[in-house]
């Protein structure tokens, strides 16, 4: 079985629903061993709220329940597929099932961290973890693809990469296009201005290396 690192765990977040439950780390502890057989002692649960110890996944699942919250109030940005599926409160055949997955295939995909649902799949699944097109390309391993896509749009032709992209990103294919349309645009502009009078390039191509380099930042400030 694959091992996960655990999930980002708010330490501010499980003192503050604590307090506000009037418990002391020892009732808290008592509920992990009497509901959900885990042996925590009181010095844990001080230490997971102080940042000091982590809990791990199983863990943060029974201290949501004891302390009568959501799993995604003890989380503190998920990043992956499998946190913002943790913080929904959702297993992970649940949420194939949703999403029209094989149950089998959906959780290889999450544990390799590498989506491969088609559209249709990655709509429903943007739609049920509430994620916004900069979430979901992060959440499903999609970072690197977009990116080359991107350089590859503004350098040649935008208009043949708007179905491919479109595969990547749960958003309307008119928007992209116009997010496309003004990055290719940018990107232009910024290669004519190193261009000297006489025809050279004064500036050896540096603004436009510079903007390709950081072009996933260029497109989500277009994309919002």
């Amino acid at each position: 079985m694959p091992v996960h690192p655990s999930p980002p765990f708010n330490a501010l977040a499980a003192r503050q629903l604590r307090e506000a439950l009037g418990m002391a780390p020892g009732h808290v502890a008592y509920g992990l061993r009497a509901q959900y057989g885990l042996n925590i002692g009181p010095d844990l649960v001080v230490a997971w709220e102080r940042g000091q110890r982590a809990p791990d996944a199983q863990e943060i699942t029974a201290l949501a329940g004891v302390l009568w919250c959501a799993v995604g109030d003890l989380i503190a940005a998920p990043g992956t597929l499998r946190e913002h599926r943790m913080a929904r409160g959702l297993a992970a055949p649940d949420l194939a099932r949703m999403v029209g997955v094989d149950a089998g295939a959906y959780q290889r995909m999450e544990d390799a961290q590498r989506w491969r649902g088609n559209e249709r799949q990655s709509a429903a699944l943007s739609e049920i973890l509430g994620l916004s097109p900069q979430e979901f390309v992060t959440a499903t391993g999609r970072n690197e693809d977009l990116a080359e896509m991107l350089r590859s749009a503004v350098t040649t032709r935008w208009q043949a990469y708007v179905r491919p992209i479109a595969k990547l990103i749960p958003v309307q294919r008119r928007d992209l296009e116009d997010v496309l349309q003004r990055l290719h645009t940018d990107y232009q502009s910024r290669m004519m201005s190193t261009l000297s009078w006489s025809g050279g390039d004064s500036g050896d191509g540096a603004k436009g290396r510079e903007f390709l380099d950081d072009i996933l930042r260029h497109f989500w400030q277009l994309a919002r």
